[in-house]
């Protein structure tokens, strides 16, 4: 799955957690975005739905099997401040629940309803994606 798109899902709420612009996501990405993360196709996107993506990532980007993502691995898709920040023993990596914690921490923040899911109308309120 393409980072940006898994992304989108769990970075909604960038622009309110780092104080980034938003800009929006057009209808095609939205539409495939919710293609590869909805497998019910219920229409939404839960938090187990983006946590088992977001896993899949991890163990993607995870190039060396140490159980962590370093800035290297991370190619620049976090930014050295979300990096600290997301790291609380400060070791310069993420483990897997680290990295799960980010992802969960921003779905939070792109759930402006509360309801545990994120539908079409809120992908399309997109923050700025992590670069």
């Amino acid at each position: 799955m393409n980072w940006k798109l898994m992304m989108t899902a769990a970075a909604v709420g960038m622009a309110a957690i780092v104080g980034t612009s938003t800009m929006a996501v057009s209808a095609p990405a939205t539409s495939k975005l919710m293609t590869s993360l909805d497998p019910d196709k219920d229409g939404t996107v839960d938090m187990n739905e983006v946590r088992t993506a977001a896993g899949a990532l991890f163990d993607r980007l995870d190039r060396d099997h140490d159980g962590t993502l370093d800035a290297k691995e991370l190619r620049g898709r976090v930014s050295a401040k979300d990096l600290k920040a997301a790291d609380p023993d400060n070791d310069g990596t993420l483990t897997k629940d680290e990295y799960l914690a980010l992802v969960a921490s921003r779905f939070k923040a792109a759930d402006p309803d509360n309801d545990g899911t994120l539908d079409s109308k809120e992908l399309k309120s997109v923050a700025k994606l992590l670069k």
